[in-house]
């Protein structure tokens, strides 16, 4: 027994060390049909696998060939042993190949076309969107306006997400099983509020249920939003609580995921926003070098040797809750690889190498559309985040290993940004965000009279050209229309923001006839 024991010990040891992912499949005897593939672990020194599950050859031969049979030897987690015996009973038929893992899986189209696709999406969005509603503000600067304004991001706001990011990474790292279920519960609020923000717009354009609530006191509902919309938050907060339940579904919850996240992504482009290129290069720049440290520096400071980053992304392999972290784009496997039962059944790409990136494709949007560029920006930096993109899955392809996105995304989309910056002359206007125009200072007459020509906003007496040209033209239009009821102060008529002739009046100062010889 004790060498048993010994034997089994040396076996996983062995494995530990230099070991392969290959798959078993079982048959059950009663049916040939019923079939299952399950993972398991076995030492290519030990064991030689057939690579396709046609040219396994089950043992046979007379006395005299025994010493060319092998009996190939490899790993079975006890819970997929407990699931054989469940599914097919003690007596089963089963065979041991190792496929040759592809060079690279058709699953990573799809995040490429679901990465750009939003980034493109949302930059455009944010871009028009954060202008309509600074031209609306230049028209009407009431209050009630200025609600719905996006957040600018200032160089003491960058240095604090990132000191927060570090220190919630290292957290979920120590800490995943508990904190896991804090940012699984963040997800869903945020997410519904995201999917929220991508319908509205559609949802206020249909003919129907848009009759509003009473009156009353209540929270939000004081303001009576109108059915359609209540009907909308209702929809938003169900996908995301059947999100929450079925959340480990393999086989269909991911869509639901990908969905809220692509919503989530989209509101944050569109609330989140950088006035300067000087603003994105920080953002950028800052997080490069965290992506870059978390991802390639911390195995030399882990016990494990394990990157923190890549360990938090797709879990701990010692978590006790096997919880995923959904702040992520997840896609399974579309061929037939022992990585999708054994290691990695899904590719992942990260929210932060879409937003990071996004934001920036949104700032040069924004400056397309003030410098009037035919857009020239946004579709420059929307190919190099794409371009970007293709680099790192070729990255991964060649070192088999989890990559910081970040670290081929930055340059590609600040460099080519830059250039385009450079080639049009631009690049002042595009770090400092000059190209945007600058809210004009107003007069309380403005305010109440309208639009007011340039040269009567903020003048004053000082302002007024010298005597000899007041000597060639003594009286005003409004002068002139006021010199005789001048005597009278009470007359309206004397008023200098009276209207002449039709004509909205301007805030000058009244001159005397008797002062302009």
């Amino acid at each position: 027994m004790a060498a048993a024991r010994l034997a089994a010990a040396l076996l996983l040891l062995a494995a530990q060390v230099a070991c392969e992912f290959g798959v078993l499949r079982v048959v059950s005897q009663t049916s040939r049909t019923r079939s299952r593939d399950y993972c398991i672990l076995y030492n290519p020194q030990w064991a030689h696998l057939p690579h396709d599950l046609s040219k396994v050859v089950p043992p046979g031969g007379n006395k005299t060939q025994y010493e060319e049979i092998s009996i190939p030897v490899a790993l079975l987690s006890h819970r997929d042993l407990q699931d054989i015996f469940r599914r097919f009973g003690r007596e089963v038929m089963v065979a041991l190949y190792a496929p040759s893992e592809p060079v690279m899986d058709y699953n990573m189209v799809i995040i490429f076309v679901m990465a750009v696709g939003t980034v493109a999406i949302g930059g455009y969005w944010a871009g028009s969107h954060d202008v309509k509603k600074y031209m609306k503000h230049k028209r009407d600067d009431g209050p009630e306006k200025q609600e719905d304004e996006a957040v600018d991001v200032t160089p003491v706001m960058i240095c604090v997400f990132v000191v927060m990011c570090c220190f919630m990474l290292v957290l979920l790292y120590y800490f995943y099983d508990r904190l896991v279920y804090v940012i699984i519960g963040i997800f869903c609020l945020a997410s519904s509020t995201g999917l929220y923000s991508c319908l509205a717009p559609f949802v206020r354009k249909l003919p129907f249920c848009t009759c509003r609530v009473p009156d009353n006191n209540l929270p939000y509902f004081h303001k009576r939003p109108q059915a359609r919309m209540l009907l909308l938050a209702l929809f938003c907060v169900t996908v995301s609580v059947v999100w929450g339940i079925f959340r480990n579904e393999d086989q269909w919850a991911w869509v639901l995921q990908d969905t809220l996240g692509i919503a989530f992504c989209l509101y944050m482009l569109k609330t989140i926003r950088l006035p300067t290129f000087k603003a994105c290069t920080l953002l950028l720049l800052v997080l490069f070098i965290y992506d870059i440290f978390f991802v390639f520096i911390t195995p030399f400071l882990t016990k494990s040797g394990n990157s923190i980053m890549v360990e938090v992304a797709t879990g701990p392999s010692n978590s006790s809750t096997h919880e995923k972290l959904p702040m992520v784009l997840k896609v399974p496997r579309l061929n037939t690889s022992p990585l999708s039962l054994c290691d990695r059944p899904f590719s992942l790409l990260g929210f932060g190498d879409i937003l990071v990136p996004g934001l920036l494709v949104a700032y040069c949007h924004r400056f397309d559309i003030q410098v009037q560029s035919s857009r020239i920006y946004f579709v420059a930096c929307t190919i190099a985040y794409g371009l970007g993109l293709l680099v790192t899955f070729v990255a991964l392809v060649l070192m088999q290993r989890g990559q910081p996105a970040l670290l081929y995304l930055v340059p590609c989309t600040l460099l080519t940004s830059c250039t385009v910056a450079l080639w049009r002359r631009e690049l002042g206007a595009f770090w400092t965000g000059s190209g945007f125009a600058k809210d004009a200072p107003q007069t309380p007459w403005a305010a109440t009279q309208g639009p007011v020509p340039p040269k009567a906003v903020g003048s004053s007496l000082s302002e007024q050209p010298p005597s000899e040209e007041l000597a060639k033209s003594p009286l005003s239009t409004e002068e002139a229309g006021a010199a005789d009821p001048a005597k009278d102060p009470d007359n309206p008529v004397a008023s200098p923001l009276s209207p002449s002739n039709g004509d909205e009046a301007q805030p000058i100062p009244v001159v005397k006839p008797e002062t302009s010889a």
